[in-house]
């Protein structure tokens, strides 16, 4: 009699262990299936933001001509250096050796800009001070944009459309200017860069003692 007895209540424990490791089981189960996916991108931050750097558009500070040339694609063109010809050929209507030169004079400070007919006589100027800018800001390629804006409407109003440019300098408004012009309304045939250059430099000045 003793015996069923405790067989009877193994068989209970034994039965009511597996119940409890069951229910457990499934318990872990339901607990996975709920639990929310997510995942950690703390180590690639850094990659991430150095590609969201690399797509964002570059800033157009009025050197995207300069920065973005194809040289093939230039030498492939016929007609685009000048020769014995060029002087007597005609740009809508106009000889070369007559078209009207936009001088473009651009330092460190200021850039200066003036309309002159083929004989060197000056019919319009206009420079980023006389705009209105003043101190640092003279020398900016914002302020260079809209004085060769301004002076295009001035050039168009005394009947010059077809012209030249003559640029000459290394200032911030090089690149700026002939953007502005074209913006006004300008038909550039030719682009001549005349900036001086010297072989026998000054002497450089002495250093500086600290």
């Amino acid at each position: 009699m003793l015996k069923q007895v405790l067989t009877l209540a193994k068989h209970t424990i034994v039965n009511n262990t597996i119940k409890q490791s069951l229910s457990c089981q499934l318990q872990q189960q339901n607990y996975l299936v709920n639990v929310r996916k997510f995942s950690l991108t703390s180590l690639h931050l850094k990659e991430d933001k150095r590609a969201l750097i690399k797509a964002q558009p570059k800033k157009d500070d009025g050197t995207d001509g300069e920065r973005v040339i194809d040289i093939d694609s230039i030498l492939t063109q016929d007609g685009i250096f000048p020769d014995e010809h060029t002087p007597n050929k005609l740009f809508n209507g106009i000889p070369f050796k007559d078209i009207p030169i936009i001088n473009i004079k651009c330092t460190k400070n200021n850039t200066l800009m003036s309309v002159n007919l083929a004989s060197g006589l000056a019919k319009v100027f206009n420079s980023c001070g006389c705009e209105g800018y003043k101190h640092a800001r003279k020398g900016t390629n914002i302020a260079a944009q809209a004085t060769a804006i301004s002076l295009s409407h001035k050039a168009l109003d005394q009947g010059f459309k077809t012209v030249r440019v003559r640029v000459r300098g290394i200032g911030p408004g090089r690149a700026a200017a002939l953007k502005g012009l074209q913006m006004g309304g300008m038909d550039i045939i030719s682009v001549t860069d005349s900036t001086r250059v010297t072989w026998t430099p000054l002497r450089p000045r002495k250093a500086r003692r600290v």
